[in-house]
């Protein structure tokens, strides 16, 4: 049986190894959830700024859930491998920042422990949107969310992540001790200021003071990340094993392209990430609704079109010329509700964007893009198509996504076969769905009413809608649209 990977000698040559001593590393960032993306992007970014400025910053993750991971990692020594992808080949990198995993439900007290030790300046997230127990109608906290009403009743005693942050703040003001900077990396508008929201307002009914004290003292940086990252496969672990000569049960892939761009604002001090390629910028808003617009709006209609037409991967979808022509026609759409980027050329992006999808080494699974996807449209598809319609568009590409998710909302493949919806709001969507007829008008008008995902504006225009039931009807009866 081949050994694991544990350390860093008698390493297969092909693969590449942290260019720094591993044994100078000291904890310096927390973070919570170890997921593929963290490893395929946040974990990278601070390998390379070791590599390239030096420093100590070691990470110490902690899943709030599963324990397979962080599992994986400790039996590792906190090594994994990281495969890019693309066209020409596949390469191994093993990265090496993080030194220790925990698993919450294990040891809360644990964690609560490091998230209150002066040495973590950094706590930092990817837990997906759900995990932020937002309400979606009014932006705050939703008291219905399991760990925010279970928070809310044991503060010192947390196991969501909006509760964890604010007990270890508190615990961190008693002492005396200066705040962490929290930085959100999820696929959120304004992360971090949704953040300090959800995190002020459950301070504020615990401690009215503890709230004053956080809005006074700790910033909370957004952040734009992106990098596409498939979900790992028996195929990624015999890879990595192929290219390291170790058995690496947290190997993740990935592509080549990768970017993060952060608001330069920390409570203490932060790696040098820049010297590893991240932008450091003062205001990110500008890159994020790019990102999120163009790349994620897009990738949620093609997922959703590809899933139901058939199409498991996106790279598959893309070798649909009229679905390729559709992505294309859908990027323009939301680079038109776009202020000017600096330092990017948005017809550049786009043709990036297209040959990212279209890139036959990454399988990226178009049910898995298309889960959550409640949390995921205001933001990438819902806003912008209300700016579009103000500005006298037909967002016609938009009404083509929302038609393509509603069929997905269906529950149901063209094969007649059922699948799991995989979102926070399923039960609702189902429950509004009983007894509708299977036409694009009752359907339509049955998921325009769940509350608070539609805004007003998208919702009350009979023009748009009428659009988006006449696309949802010709999907219901035979799965193709009319892209032209």
């Amino acid at each position: 049986m081949t050994e694991r990977l544990q350390n860093l000698t008698s390493l297969a040559p092909t693969a590449k190894l942290p260019a720094y001593d591993r044994s100078r590393l000291k904890s310096g960032i927390v973070h919570l959830g170890p997921g593929a993306f963290f490893r395929a992007h946040f974990a990278p970014f601070t390998d390379a700024a070791l590599a390239a400025a030096g420093g100590d910053w070691g990470i110490e993750v902690a899943s709030l859930r599963t324990a397979d991971v962080a599992d994986h990692l400790n039996e590792q020594n906190g090594l994994y491998t990281m495969l890019i992808r693309d066209t020409s080949g596949t390469t191994a990198q093993v990265i090496g920042p993080i030194l220790k995993a925990h698993v919450a439900t294990r040891d809360p007290a644990g964690l609560l422990g490091r998230l209150e030790d002066p040495a973590i300046r950094i706590v930092s997230l990817t837990v997906t949107e759900k995990a932020y127990g937002l309400h979606t109608l009014t932006g705050g906290l939703d008291l219905n969310h399991p760990d925010i009403a279970t928070d809310l009743i044991h503060p010192h005693a947390p196991r969501g992540v909006v509760g964890y942050l604010v007990e270890g703040l508190a615990r961190r003001r008693k002492k005396g001790i200066a705040p962490f900077t929290p930085l959100s990396c999820d696929n959120l508008p304004s992360n971090g200021a949704v953040l300090k929201r959800l995190v002020l307002e459950f301070a504020s009914r615990v401690d009215p003071s503890l709230h004053d004290w956080i809005e006074q003292t700790v910033p909370f940086p957004s952040t734009m990340v992106d990098r596409i990252t498939p979900a790992s496969t028996d195929v990624t672990y015999a890879d990595a094993e192929r290219l390291t000569g170790r058995q690496d049960l947290a190997a993740i892939e990935t592509e080549p392209f990768t970017q993060w761009v952060i608001e330069d604002h920390f409570a203490n001090s932060r790696p040098a990430w820049e010297k590893a390629g991240v932008l450091m910028v003062e205001e990110v808003s500008a890159y994020e609704k790019m990102k999120l617009r163009m790349l994620n709006g897009a990738h949620s209609l093609l997922a959703y079109l590809g899933y139901i037409g058939g199409y498991e991967y996106i790279r598959d979808v893309m070798e649909d010329a009229g679905l390729a022509a559709l992505a294309r026609r859908h990027m323009s759409a939301a680079a038109a509700t776009l202020d000017p980027v600096p330092g990017i050329n948005l017809e550049h992006y786009a043709e990036e964007l297209i040959a990212r999808f279209a890139n036959k080494a990454i399988a990226h699974r178009t049910y898995q893009i298309a889960m959550d996807g409640t949390q995921k449209l205001p933001q990438r598809l819902l806003e912008p198509a209300t700016e579009a319609l103000v500005h006298g568009s037909k967002a016609e590409t938009y009404a083509i996504a929302v038609a393509a998710w509603m069929r997905y909302a269906l529950g149901v493949d063209r094969n007649g076969k059922s699948y799991e919806l995989r979102d926070p709001r399923a039960r609702e969507i189902a429950h509004l769905l009983t007894d509708v007829p299977r036409n694009g008008a009752a359907v339509a008008a049955a998921l325009f009413g769940l509350p608070g995902l539609f805004p007003a504006a998208l919702a009350k225009n009979a023009a748009w809608t009428e659009d988006v039931a006449n696309k949802l009807e010709i999907l219901i009866q035979d799965n193709r649209l009319p892209l032209i």
